[in-house]
């Protein structure tokens, strides 16, 4: 599988995302990325939406005067070698366009080639005396899978050091057969490499790398542009559900600030939060390239009351703006989904859902929200198919592959929400954490990230807790028919079984499945001694063979489901329900 759980580093290489130290390489670095955003910036106030959306590679290319090209050239991945150097700049054959300062850089192709089991690379080097090696862009287009690097001594008694590497991070291992070359997919390993390159050091990178320069067929609009008028209204928690909520909601840029008006339903006494503000940029959206993002944190709220709340630039207050706080028992629901996918077949069943079980206290996503987590317009969409949905309940999600998308990281999903920051140190403040909802501990985890980090801190969670109930999501199922997570199920498995988690809810495999209780990777006699394994789609899934699980107790290979999860005291009931609101699946709990 693409994302693998167990990233052999963590690191940001991306220029977009990468932080600006005051170095002389990562100021070139601000230039290459200047210049994309100047260059986008002009044809936004020359070029009409049809006219961006036909530009060509040529076109693209004729934008840049030569001292720009130059930059693009030799300003996108630098370091400096301290003895003479042989670069090699491994491309792949599929990529229909030669990066253009290859060879006018000097560069010279080669009769060697090497591969993985998506493509075979072309080989093109270039002798450098010491000091600084500057390489260009990916090109204009968005190839998927961007050029890598390997450097060797002109002179093999020489020891090679790499130095100034930017972007800042760089992750340097050995060039050699089994050596992986992007960490969003290091599964993905070379072989057939050329024997006078093995041993070299090899500089890895991200597949995404190439939206930097992104030109041709890049430019996308939104369907649901924004307004001075506040829109996207979006209820969360980061902290306690019984006396807190956050409330989001965006606008145009003509609006700097916010406020949230409050108050207990059928009260006059009205109370008023301030908002933090967030700038949004996506770049290559063309019709609302700029956004405020603003939230709004509510705190000492009453416990089991239901309050009714006010943006401000709204003049009334809304049917569709309440949220009610956990009350002091333990009895509720929530409905949660697999993969969304921003499709508006998921708002049909969403909202049928929300429609059928109006006491779901909170909605749940697995993982796989939209198709690409660095489009904004995918949020948009996503936003707007639930927006009666989102505006009454608190929607608490979890990370996939896609929401982090090609390795580019997963910031624009982290400004979407508010979540509690209390999870694991080592991992992205938000991607993983934990709420605990009346009798019930959720432990929502971002399985993008390097799984090992999270152990000790699911660990803690657990051992820790009072709850009855016990439940985890997070997006890659580690029992399934495809391709099983074997590094979850050494990593997380035991400590699930150890302190019985009763739930794990996942995705991305596309089809639904529910296992018999689990225990140390065996089925055994009930749920009350392991765990239910369950994987959901929130999209149509496609018709296919889906092999055989022998630990499966109910597997549909087509079909859109949604979960909904009804607590009351020590009894759970579960129920999987299609998109004719007919139950798939069902089972009841008793502790």
């Amino acid at each position: 599988m693409e994302f693998k759980n167990s990233l052999k580093v963590l690191l940001v290489i991306v220029a977009g995302v990468a932080l600006v130290s005051c170095s002389e390489k990562q100021q070139a670095e601000v230039t290459v990325k200047q210049i994309i955003s100047d260059k986008v910036t002009g044809l936004y106030q020359t070029k009409t939406h049809e006219e961006l959306e036909a530009i060509s590679y040529d076109q693209a290319f004729n934008m840049f005067s030569e001292e720009e090209r130059q930059v693009l050239a030799t300003g996108h991945w630098m370091f400096d070698v301290n003895v003479p150097a042989v670069v090699s700049v491994m491309r792949s054959k599929k990529q229909k366009i030669v990066p253009f300062w290859l060879a006018s850089e000097g560069f010279k192709r080669t009769n060697m080639t090497l591969q993985n089991e998506m493509t075979e690379y072309e080989i093109w080097q270039k002798r450098f005396d010491a000091g600084k090696v500057g390489l260009g862009i990916n090109g204009f287009e968005n190839y998927g899978l961007h050029y890598f690097v390997c450097v060797g001594p002109q002179n093999k008694t020489d020891k090679l050091e790499l130095s100034n590497l930017h972007p800042a991070n760089q992750y340097v291992g050995v060039m050699d057969n089994g050596a992986f070359t992007y960490h969003d997919w290091d599964e993905l390993v070379l072989f057939d490499v050329p024997e006078e390159l093995k041993g070299q050091q090899l500089l890895t990178t991200v597949r995404g790398r190439g939206t930097e320069s992104h030109f041709v067929g890049a430019f996308r609009k939104t369907a649901f542009p924004s307004s001075e008028k506040p829109d996207q209204v979006m209820l969360t928690w980061s902290d306690d559900p019984a006396t807190t909520i956050d409330i989001q909601w965006r606008t145009n840029t003509t609006v700097e600030t916010g406020t949230v008006n409050y108050r207990l339903s059928g009260s006059n006494e009205v109370s008023t939060v301030e908002a933090d503000k967030f700038v949004m940029e996506d770049l290559l959206l063309m019709n609302d390239r700029y956004i405020h993002r603003f939230t709004a944190q509510l705190k000492n709220l009453i416990p089991g009351k239901t309050y009714e709340y006010k943006i401000s630039g709204q003049s009334n207050w809304s049917e569709k703006q309440t949220f009610s706080t956990a009350a002091n028992n333990d009895s509720f629901s929530f409905i949660w989904f697999g993969d969304t996918h921003h499709s508006p077949e998921w708002g049909e069943i969403a909202n049928a859902a929300f429609n059928a079980h109006p006491d779901a206290a909170f909605y749940s996503i697995a993982g796989d929200q939209v198709s690409d987590g660095l489009y904004r317009n995918q949020w948009d969409d996503l936003f707007g198919f639930s927006s009666a949905i989102i505006s009454q309940r608190p929607f608490m999600n979890v990370i996939g592959n896609h929401d982090n998308r090609a390795g580019l990281g997963a910031w624009m999903f982290r400004e979407m929400y508010s979540y509690p920051k209390n999870g694991p140190k080592d991992v992205h403040k938000e991607h993983t954490y934990s709420f605990t909802y009346k009798n019930a501990l959720f432990l929502m985890i971002d399985a993008t990230a390097k799984d090992e980090l999270q152990t000790a801190w699911i660990e803690d969670q657990l051992k820790n807790t009072e709850a009855t109930w016990k439940f985890a999501f997070f997006h890659f199922p580690p029992y399934n028919w495809e391709e099983p997570y074997f590094n979850i199920q050494k990593e997380w498995i035991p400590v699930f079984d150890k302190y019985h988690v009763d739930m794990v809810f996942s995705g991305h495999i596309h089809y639904y499945m529910r296992s018999n209780p689990m225990k140390a990777g065996e089925v055994v006699d009930s749920y009350n001694n392991g765990t239910a394994y369950i994987i959901s789609i929130g999209i149509n899934s496609r018709s296919r063979d889906i092999g055989e699980e022998p630990y499966a107790a109910v597997r549909k290979a087509e079909g859109q489901f949604y979960q909904y999860l009804k607590i009351e005291g020590n009894e759970l009931k579960y129920s999987a329900i299609d998109a004719d609101n007919k139950i798939i699946d069902s089972i009841h709990i008793k502790k």
